[in-house]
């Protein structure tokens, strides 16, 4: 007898376009980033594996003339500790992205499931990326009410990816980008139903950066966000604001923080603070949330970083709690 490997059918047929003979002129490139850590969790408990995002991602660029040229990227997100897909299977195997599309001087345009207009630029102005489990402000307090999707997971809710959508990114117009992103399928979610649809306008030239974002989803759920940037030397200073509200009620949250990074040779220095102001329909009053965090990221390479993270939050109704971890980084 003899054993054999069994791949999932969306990497052997991805395999297997790989190796089509190379005059079909297309690139095709394996990237990832890959992350793993001990940390200790705001629930106390001791945790090693994913402490900000690792993922696998195909790409493909074809040249088809004129300026023309046909895209593709398949990626999906795990957990480093276990090798487990991110969700521990709530989520779709192709769960970071899967689209096709077109590329020409007037910008891109691809089909399928994606970040969201919004939250493909909204990253850029949280001190941690919005990928950090301990420290991100943004992952622990931003978009309350409004996920992307209520039910694009297999029934759970998708904060910041759009299934069954079409996505426009324009060129760069003086610093300026347009993105847009919209679904022609009405959502799935019981009792809430519609179209999403999501815009925002980057600015990015010299020191200065900033965007303002805004995002309906299909339940009805809305979702509005603004941010800045500012760099002088080796510094950088971020603030952002973000406003969501429920649909099917009055509940909403508002979200404002402040961070900031500094370089030191291979050194980057992160800190974060943020507070949200929660407003809730069965609640006689509102609620305050705060949140303030630190980081250390040390290259040892271009690619390969060790990182450490600090997070220490006041939410009201709980008692204080923090987080903390150390991790290493590798993107290829």
């Amino acid at each position: 007898m003899h054993s054999s490997l069994r791949l999932p059918l969306g990497i052997t047929v991805l395999l297997s376009a790989i190796a089509l003979p190379t005059a079909a002129q297309a690139q095709v490139t394996v990237s990832g980033y890959l992350d793993a850590g001990m940390y200790r969790d705001y629930d106390k408990t001791n945790r090693l594996g994913t402490i900000q995002r690792s993922n696998l991602a195909f790409a493909g660029v074809e040249d088809l003339g004129g300026g023309l040229k046909a895209t593709f990227r398949l990626s999906t997100r795990f957990e480093m500790g276990t090798g487990a897909p991110e969700g521990q299977g709530s989520k779709p195997f192709w769960h970071d992205e899967s689209t096709v599309g077109l590329q020409s001087r007037w910008g891109q345009v691809r089909v399928g499931r994606a970040l969201s207009a919004m939250w493909s630029q909204e990253w850029k102005y949280d001190a941690f990326s919005n990928v950090n489990r301990i420290a991100s402000t943004a992952w622990h307090m931003a978009h309350t009410f409004s996920p992307t999707d209520r039910a694009s997971n297999n029934g759970d809710p998708e904060y910041g990816r759009m299934a069954n959508g079409i996505f426009y990114d324009s060129p760069n117009w003086g610093g300026v980008t347009v993105h847009l992103s919209a679904s022609p399928e009405r959502t799935q979610a019981p009792g809430r139903d519609g179209r999403a649809t999501s815009a925002a306008v980057n600015y990015d030239q010299g020191p200065v950066a900033g965007m303002l974002g805004y995002e309906r989803n299909g339940s009805g759920d809305k979702d509005w966000f603004a941010g800045g940037k500012y760099r002088f030397g080796a510094a950088a200073i971020l603030l952002s604001y973000n406003r969501s509200t429920a649909g099917d009620s009055s509940d909403k949250s508002r979200m404002v923080s402040v961070g900031g990074t500094y370089d030191i040779g291979a050194t980057t220095l992160r800190a974060s603070y943020g507070q949200q102001r929660v407003h809730l329909d069965a609640s006689s009053g509102d609620v305050t949330n705060k949140m303030a965090s630190l980081g250390a990221e040390y290259k040892l390479s271009k690619r390969t970083m060790l990182y450490t993270s600090l997070g220490h939050q006041r939410f009201t109704g709980q008692s204080s709690r923090t987080a903390f971890g150390a991790g290493m980084a590798h993107a290829f």
